[in-house]
């Protein structure tokens, strides 16, 4: 069945072509996708409207940087937030909560990981305690003025529903970065 299907050799090649590079190599890319990672999550608060779909992308680095290494993810992830410190703070909330976490769940679960099903559900947890934190903890509103923060079971699984349908989205297109990569022998 397809959820159930073992992904982890793609990955594992991916890790050990990234694995030969030298530290310094490493690191510079790590400080390319941070920085891509940061302007794409500033150009929600940014550009308003074309901002709000480029924003999104900013889980693209911060996954592939867990998919090399999870120090490395943890590494783009931190830098993220400062540099968002600085470019735009107004987004600081929005990305350790929601995309920032989703990156980095998904990249650490593919080492973690063989399927499918597996990767996808510990993003969307992730992706879920993120939303729901900013939700009902600190009454963020995530979600627009159509969600309330005041907790239901019925909001919960919408949440549940959008996080899951979300995360397969990202794990696939992980999938297909990975293989583009791989292909370029990068």
């Amino acid at each position: 069945m397809y959820f159930f299907k073992t992904i982890s050799e793609e990955v594992y090649l991916f890790q050990k072509v990234f694995s030969k590079y030298k530290k310094t190599m490493k690191l510079i890319l790590v400080s390319i996708f941070t920085c891509i990672a940061a302007i794409l999550q500033a150009a929600g608060g940014l550009l308003p409207g074309i901002g709000y779909l480029l924003s999104p992308l900013a889980t693209a680095p911060i996954l592939l940087c867990s998919v090399f290494s999870i120090p490395f993810g943890v590494m783009s992830y931190s830098l993220t937030i400062m540099l968002l410190l600085i470019l735009q703070p107004s987004e600081l909330i929005i990305f350790p909560f929601t995309t920032g976490l989703l990156g980095l769940g998904i990249g650490a679960s593919f080492s973690f990981f063989r399927k499918r099903l597996s990767i996808i559900a510990a993003g969307a947890i992730l992706l879920m305690l993120g939303i729901m934190g900013l939700l009902f903890i600190f009454h963020f509103p995530v979600l627009g003025p159509a969600v309330s923060a005041s907790f239901s079971f019925l909001t919960a699984g919408g949440i549940f529903l959008f996080v899951f349908l979300y995360s397969w989205l990202w794990v696939e297109m992980a999938l297909i970065i990975i293989k583009r990569l791989k292909m370029m022998n990068i």
